[in-house]
């Protein structure tokens, strides 16, 4: 047990040492120890122990806690003294990891700055939500819908369209759909509860409002399109059950549409060259590859795993 604790310490501390001010650094207060020239004083012993997760902090807890970290504090430093001895700090791999810590960090600074702290989200903006969308926090037992199944997006895609200009749903179902149950009843699958369908066709009509029109959605069985044409609710889930929920939707909307904007503003502010003919030579045949597994895969199936009611069709 001991063993397994000072592993964990050590390693702990050696995860901080990147977050800890350069040695040469002046300090206040009395020196603790002395390795080699370098002094551990008060002031960064106290830093260092701050800067460790609440759980870790409270292993060193009275007069013993405190000279086991002062001792990891010391271990610390005579491993970063021997890897500088060695010249490892030298090293073009530890100089690459370096550069890409501090690029990664750096972009987290940014956006923090310029992203984290405009996606404040009220109370009231919370609330106002919720009244909005009720339905969405409503217990759906039942759901109702229609779909049209094709083996490839791009017909999906055309199926879609034809929809879009005006076309009824049912008669391009009729006339495009691969599953035949369906297609003799306008695409319609009935009334289906949770479990019934694969999890992706599940998914997305769930998320769907009733008459809403899915884009292509992908499963085993091909590209659906989706129409929900009824939805059976029970009660309403309280606002107080939901309001974090809510909370960490709008602010994740809220970051979404503030780091497209700002990405946006920065593609005008500098140039960017995407090498097009390489970026097609790399592709281009993993591109082949997906598509003749699409096509194999796609079939005449049911996206139900079981339905009930298909012999009534």
């Amino acid at each position: 047990m001991k063993r397994n604790c000072f592993v964990f310490i050590l390693a702990v501390s050696v995860l901080f040492l990147l977050n800890a001010c350069t040695q040469q650094e002046a300090q206040k207060g009395p020196y603790l120890a002395k390795v080699g020239k370098t002094t551990i004083t008060q002031a960064e012993y106290e830093r260092e122990l701050k800067s460790l997760p609440e759980f870790a902090q409270q292993l060193f807890e009275g007069a013993e806690g405190k000279e086991r970290f002062l001792d990891e504090l010391i271990k610390k430093e005579l491993l970063y003294q021997e890897a500088q001895k060695k010249g490892l700090d030298k090293d073009e791999e530890f100089r690459q990891k370096i550069e890409e810590f501090k690029k990664i960090t750096l972009i987290g600074y940014l956006l923090e700055k310029e992203v984290e702290e405009k996606a404040e989200v009220t109370d009231q903006e919370v609330k106002e939500y919720y009244e909005q969308h009720k339905e969405d926090f409503a217990n759906i037992t039942q759901m109702r819908a229609s779909h049209i199944l094709v083996k490839t997006e791009s017909e999906a895609q055309e199926v879609l369209e034809r929809i879009k200009k005006g076309e009824s749903f049912a008669k391009v179902a009729r006339e495009k759909s691969i599953d035949p149950g369906s297609a003799r009843n306008g695409g319609d699958l009935g009334y289906f509860s949770s479990g019934q369908m694969v999890p992706e066709f599940e998914a997305a009509a769930a998320r769907m409002k009733k008459g809403e029109i899915s884009p292509p959605v992908k499963t085993k069985f091909g590209y659906h399109i989706i129409q929900v044409t009824d939805k059976k609710v029970g009660k309403t889930i309280e606002f107080d059950k939901v309001k974090t929920l809510i909370h960490q939707r709008l602010s994740a909307d809220k970051q979404k549409d503030i780091f497209d904007s700002y990405i946006a503003k920065l593609r005008n502010n500098y140039t960017v060259d995407v090498n097009q003919e390489a970026l097609s030579e790399m592709f281009g045949e993993e591109e082949k590859s997906e598509q003749a597994d699409e096509e194999q895969q796609s079939g005449a199936e049911t996206p139900l795993k079981e339905r009930p009611g298909a012999e009534k069709q």
